[in-house]
């Protein structure tokens, strides 16, 4: 910070101008560098540190320079690094030595600390509402899949029959999740560091519970070095932004599976798929395989800023700027791939013709032979036993379950009567699941209604979300 220093007798280098500098990424910082600013200042001024004639002019020369700079007819200098120092020069050519008293009692460590945790916190309350879209398409199409019947996986073999909207609601609980994750994200950070000053505090008699309250925290940090040393809401708000990467990209992966010719259980819309450049038949879904490669990207931005805070010591260090970056890129991307993924889940089409003839094949109701004969009096580990020779018998036969006779099905057990049809129809073994979780129409209906109330709910909190009443 040569500009203001009289501490340095030599110009500093262009490289390590260039090198050392933020503001060619700092830009988005703008709204909420001033939004701190006017908040300390209006907390000097009450407390008499500067006049409130000096306190009144600085907030309405800084709100003058942020219309500027959202009007683009501000002027970002490498020269003076970053994006405090930038509007702090500004303000001092506007006004003069008036200007000069903004950073009284502040230090741009807890400045930046402070312009972070606001930017994350509204960062934040857009990635949810993200989320809730999504929940909302996952009820509605769920709601309208109840009957679409389709095999359960384990290993990625047919294990167990099950409906498409009980499918899609297993995602709902992840994103439901993640939801959770992102607003114990926000309340765990929600303490303001500014009158942390430069580590120990300051001299003047700030009142942070003041600055506190009108920037929308829940109170000042209890330590200044923590105050400026912290980088733990970055941290926790990109690995919350990677474990959603994760769901997404599992998702992902499913639907490249299910479109794909061999599975055909849904097709995705010609607005979020590509052709090829030689193969006029196929259609590839590229969005899908664009944001599980996405996720790799995220993942990176974890371990770049864990890495980078890991070895700092007490209490801020530059090697802190790299936290910006990292988390724009991270919420950048996650941003832009719900963005597609949305639109793309919105819009895609089960076949439920060939995910009912798929759950004929690969004898997924025989955990209901088995659970027929149990039913009848025997062990179950007999019952599986049995079940397990019957599967046998109908691979060496090219048979399925179904069109096993009632003769063959007595040649494994004299406990096999006709009802045994009607207990290994598809709908049947789904119907019968009504735990708790369960597939069956009345308990996927149930979580249909949960999650219904769970969006309600987000819907009200973001609604009412406001981040301060600075502007």
């Amino acid at each position: 910070m040569q500009y203001f220093s009289g501490r340095f007798k030599e110009k500093a280098s262009d490289l390590i101008l260039d090198f050392h500098s933020t503001i060619k990424f700092e830009e988005r910082m703008a709204y909420y560098d001033i939004m701190g600013s006017i908040a300390h200042v209006r907390g000097l001024g009450k407390q008499n540190i500067i006049t409130n004639e000096e306190a009144e002019l600085i907030e309405k020369t800084l709100k003058e320079i942020l219309k500027e700079i959202e009007e683009g007819r501000f002027k970002f200098l490498v020269e003076y690094e970053d994006i405090h120092m930038n509007i702090e020069k500004v303000l001092i050519d506007k006004i003069g030595d008036t200007g000069k008293k903004l950073h009284t009692g502040r230090s741009r460590n807890d400045q930046a600390a402070l312009d972070l945790k606001l930017y994350v916190k509204d960062e934040i309350k857009k990635v949810q509402s993200y989320i809730v879209e999504l929940l909302e398409i996952l009820n509605e199409t769920a709601e309208n899949n109840l009957k679409t019947f389709m095999p359960g996986f384990t290993h990625l073999q047919k294990a167990q029959p099950i409906t498409f909207g009980h499918y899609l609601m297993a995602y709902a609980e992840m994103f439901k999740r993640d939801y959770e994750r992102l607003e114990n994200a926000f309340n765990v950070m929600n303490f303001s560091p500014l009158g942390s000053a430069a580590l120990a505090g300051t001299t003047y008699p700030l009142d942070m519970e003041y600055t506190s309250r009108i920037l929308g925290f829940k109170r000042p940090v209890w330590n200044s070095l923590d105050g400026v040393a912290d980088r733990d809401h970055v941290m926790e708000t990109i690995s919350v932004l990677s474990i959603i990467m994760v769901h997404l990209s599992r998702f992902c992966e499913e639907i490249i599976l299910f479109c794909s010719n061999d599975f055909g259980y849904i097709e995705l819309s010609d607005a979020f798929s590509t052709g090829s450049s030689i193969m006029p038949q196929k259609k590839n879904p590229d969005a899908a395989e664009l944001i599980r490669g996405k996720s790799g990207r995220v993942f990176g931005d974890l371990m770049g800023i864990l890495t980078a805070v890991k070895g700092i010591p007490l209490a801020y260090n530059k090697d802190m700027q790299e936290d910006k970056e990292a988390f724009f890129d991270a919420v950048d991307t996650v941003k832009a791939c719900f963005t597609v993924f949305n639109g793309m889940v919105k819009t895609m089409k089960p076949n439920k013709e060939r995910m009912l003839k798929a759950c004929h094949d690969g004898f997924i109701n025989a955990t209901d032979a088995a659970d027929y004969l149990t039913r009848k009096g025997m062990s179950f580990r007999d019952a599986y036993k049995i079940t397990g020779a019957i599967v046998a018998y109908c691979i060496d036969n090219k048979k399925s379950l179904e069109n096993l006779s009632l003769e063959e099905y007595k040649n494994f057990s004299d406990l096999f009567e006709n009802d045994i049809y009607k207990e290994i129809d598809i709908e049947t073994c789904v119907e019968k699941r009504k735990t708790l979780g369960g597939p069956s129409e009345e308990k996927v209906k149930l979580h249909i209604e949960n999650t219904k109330n769970f969006i309600n709910t987000a819907i009200e909190n973001i609604k009412n979300y406001k981040l301060n009443d600075i502007f």
